[in-house]
């Protein structure tokens, strides 16, 4: 599975956001899309999800794909949680797949027990940024797409993230942005 952006371009309100920019994320591809403020990255991963539209280019899905569109477990830079729900119930509410106990289990690896069976409004935003990374990696898709998934959490944290996402993902794409490479050295970078 392969998504090409090709030759994308994106005005807004008479500004010049993305120019012509052409990038692939293939299955097995971690990438870090990193620009400062306003360089275009959300725009450009609401382009690749079909959330927006572009002026100019678009996106293909290439090889054996059977969706008309990406197929994605996303954290937005916004939590986009439901605040009344607890965390088990978030992630139960993108995969049914899921019973309240093992979304649980899942969440472990990245709360502390003290934190599951709370409404995710009454939680600290390190908390709740981890219950969306959680519930991204749960959804069933072909990539993962976390626009600033880090956002609060220490380094001890942040790398705990990166190892729980490394391994529900197996053979997904991936693609992290941030305005740094911080913590993602490892991986290809695309700079907007």
């Amino acid at each position: 599975m392969t998504i090409e952006a090709k030759n994308i371009t994106l005005n807004i309100d008479g500004k010049t956001i993305l120019d012509n920019v052409t990038w692939e994320i293939s299955s097995d591809d971690t990438w870090a899309l990193t620009g400062p403020e306003g360089s275009g990255k959300s725009s450009l991963i609401d382009i690749v999800l079909g959330l927006k539209k572009p002026d100019k280019g678009g996106v293909s899905l290439l090889g054996d794909y059977k969706y008309d569109r990406v197929n994605a477990g996303v954290v937005f830079q916004e939590d986009r949680l439901c605040e009344y729900f607890t965390a088990e119930e978030n992630i139960v509410l993108v995969n049914n797949r899921y019973s309240e106990r093992r979304a649980g289990e899942e969440l472990r690896a990245l709360i502390g027990e003290e934190y599951l069976g709370i409404p995710v409004i009454k939680l600290p935003e390190d908390v709740r940024r981890c219950i969306c990374i959680v519930r991204a990696c749960c959804i069933p898709s072909d990539v993962l797409i976390m626009d600033e998934p880090f956002r609060g959490l220490t380094p001890s944290k942040r790398d705990k993230a990166i190892a729980f996402i490394k391994e529900a993902a197996g053979h997904k794409g991936i693609v992290y942005a941030q305005r740094t490479t911080e913590g993602l050295e490892a991986y290809k970078n695309f700079r907007l």
